[in-house]
């Protein structure tokens, strides 16, 4: 099993692309870090790993994942700064409130990865923390808000926290004018992640919507059956459907999404920040991304894919990434870099028009 960690820069994402709600917040341990590039222990990634199965792909029934939610979450807030100077505030589960869940159900196997490992190859990847990608991607969203707008098909893989959906979440929420469904698919290795962090926060950024008047930055949301109810009649009355998947990136997984998510042909928008650290993810993921767009019915299909440069100790690269796609028969464009401490960019990858 490889087992890396990152060395995160809290002061990074805090400072210079996101601002918390308080001192005290931003004193706090417990909100999600961003990962840097330090590998702990030099030994050789593999994904998958050679005598060691994978977990196998699935769908995740949304009403019984509701029905495993505790009764109350603990969250406090993350401001992204946009690039036209406005903010968007998505509310987020603290990790402590994960590891006090999982210390009352006993998980031992869940509460190792809290611990000081931030991927375990094939174990964990990371799904419990905020990557400082997924900040950029939320940034590209944004400036697309306007002109394509969020109806149609969004789906993140290796979504972990999420902050590119719980953004486009939010848009569709507060825009009195969207009239246009959405499915957006999240996708994540570890179904402990999704359920953990990744459906509560997608409760918090509706809650934050939907009680604007009485929401505060950092609370508790109580999570009682009137509250779910409520929470399952915006999303039909908005026409969002929800769907979860997890496991390893395969042919496998690609066929649950393409039967989950084929059902209406629309605009297909798929997400993945922070996937392709070291080579062999890179593969797995960029075969996954171009046999979805490559066979998924919809008539738009488009990808925005985030990550650093070069993952220096591990070995992924956005060069690498973008040349394994355009000898697939991909193009590629780049459409942000940030060159403020680490180097990361955002590129577009889209199949070329039959």
């Amino acid at each position: 099993m490889s087992a890396f960690s990152f060395s995160f820069s809290g002061d990074d994402i805090e400072d210079t692309l996101v601002t918390d709600v308080s001192p005290e917040s931003v004193l706090r341990s417990h909100a999600a870090e961003t990962g840097t590039l330090q590998r702990a222990i030099p030994t050789s990634s593999a994904f998958p790993i050679a005598g060691q199965p994978l977990l196998q792909p699935q769908t995740h029934d949304l009403q019984t994942m509701l029905r495993a939610l505790p009764s109350k979450i603990v969250y406090s807030t993350l401001i992204i700064k946009l690039d036209d100077g406005t903010k968007i505030s998505i509310p987020r589960r603290e990790l402590w409130d994960v590891r006090v869940q999982l210390m009352a159900e006993e998980d031992d196997e869940g509460l190792g990865n809290l611990g000081k490992d931030d991927v375990k190859t094939g174990v964990y990847e990371g799904g419990f923390k905020s990557w400082e990608c997924s900040v950029d991607v939320v940034k590209v969203l944004h400036g697309r808000k306007e002109d394509v707008g969020f109806s149609g098909k969004v789906l993140e893989l290796g979504c972990g926290t999420a902050l590119p959906s719980l953004a486009v979440l939010q848009w569709l929420l507060e825009d009195p004018n969207s009239t246009g469904a959405l499915n957006l698919g999240l996708a994540d290795y570890n179904p402990t992640v999704l359920q953990l962090v990744t459906l509560p926060n997608i409760l918090l950024s509706w809650a934050q919507v939907t009680r604007n008047d009485s929401w505060e930055a950092e609370g508790e949301l109580d999570l009682d059956e009137e509250v779910i109810k409520e929470f399952l009649a915006s999303l039909e009355s908005h026409h969002v459907r929800l769907s979860f998947f997890s496991g390893a990136w395969s042919p496998e997984f690609v066929g649950l999404v393409k039967e989950d998510m084929s059902s209406l042909e629309s605009r297909l928008t798929i997400v993945g920040a922070e996937t392709i650290y070291s080579p062999a993810a890179l593969k797995s993921f960029a075969e996954t991304l171009m046999s979805l767009l490559g066979s998924m019915p919809d008539d738009e299909r488009t990808s925005l894919v985030a990550a650093k440069k070069v993952y220096f100790g591990v070995g992924g690269s956005m060069e690498d990434f973008c040349e394994m796609v355009r000898l697939q028969g991909a193009t590629v464009g780049q459409i942000r870099e940030e060159s403020d401490g680490v180097r990361r960019a955002v590129v577009e990858v889209k199949m070329p028009s039959n």
